[in-house]
């Protein structure tokens, strides 16, 4: 390898990966950080198996092919989601419109941090067309995220509660979207307000 080759594949690499974790682990962890910040297109196999401290070879004994790794990228994208419904009912037992109100401070708190978009989101837009694999991935997602919101904001008392999930869900989607111009500050603050007003009106 040239030295302006390592130089440029040593750029990519994910900071703080630990050769203790196990080989499976670090190629899908390393792939989504590359996946995130380069595009699924814009990241080969070559350089997930450098930066997840291991080998091709290794990295296809786990995953058949690039496109089961991105699969399975979304797959644990998509757990951690679920967590956090989880994480809710925990912290607000038996009160759903807190729980509805705390997700959107999570959201709020998302838009605010240095990483925007959803992986699956921007999975979806990046491969949208090709008959990729990971669009069932995606699409359950979607369909089990906007079940849960659209239950939350039922359980809440929200009068109309599939219209204000659906609400709610295009006030996030064009938050992500309009951060870059209208700047990180003002999107965040409009996005908390315009939901909690939504609430407000849906009570």
């Amino acid at each position: 390898m040239s030295a302006e080759k390592s130089k440029t594949s040593t750029a990519l690499l994910p900071a703080g990966t630990d050769e203790k974790i196990p080989p499976r682990e670090r190629i899908v962890s390393t792939a989504a950080e590359l996946f995130r910040e380069h595009g699924i297109r814009g990241i080969g196999v070559d350089a997930i198996a450098e930066g997840a401290l291991t080998n091709k070879m290794t990295l296809y004994r786990h995953f058949g092919s690039k496109d089961e790794l991105v699969c399975e990228t979304l797959r644990r994208a998509s757990e951690k989601a679920e967590a956090i419904w989880r994480e809710l009912e925990a912290t607000h037992p038996d009160d759903a419109r807190a729980q509805l109100l705390a997700w959107i401070e999570l959201r709020t708190q998302s838009l605010c941090g240095d990483h925007v978009g959803c992986d699956l989101a921007n999975a979806a837009i990046e491969l949208k067309g090709e008959g990729h694999p990971a669009y069932g991935v995606i699409e359950r997602h979607k369909a089990e995220q906007r079940d849960r919101l659209e239950a939350l904001c039922l359980a809440a008392g929200a009068r109309e509660p599939q219209l204000l999930a659906d609400t709610l869900t295009l006030l996030l989607e064009g938050a992500r979207v309009t951060r870059q111009s209208m700047g990180k500050d003002n999107c965040c603050g409009h996005f908390s307000k315009a939901c909690n007003a939504a609430v407000a009106a849906f009570a």
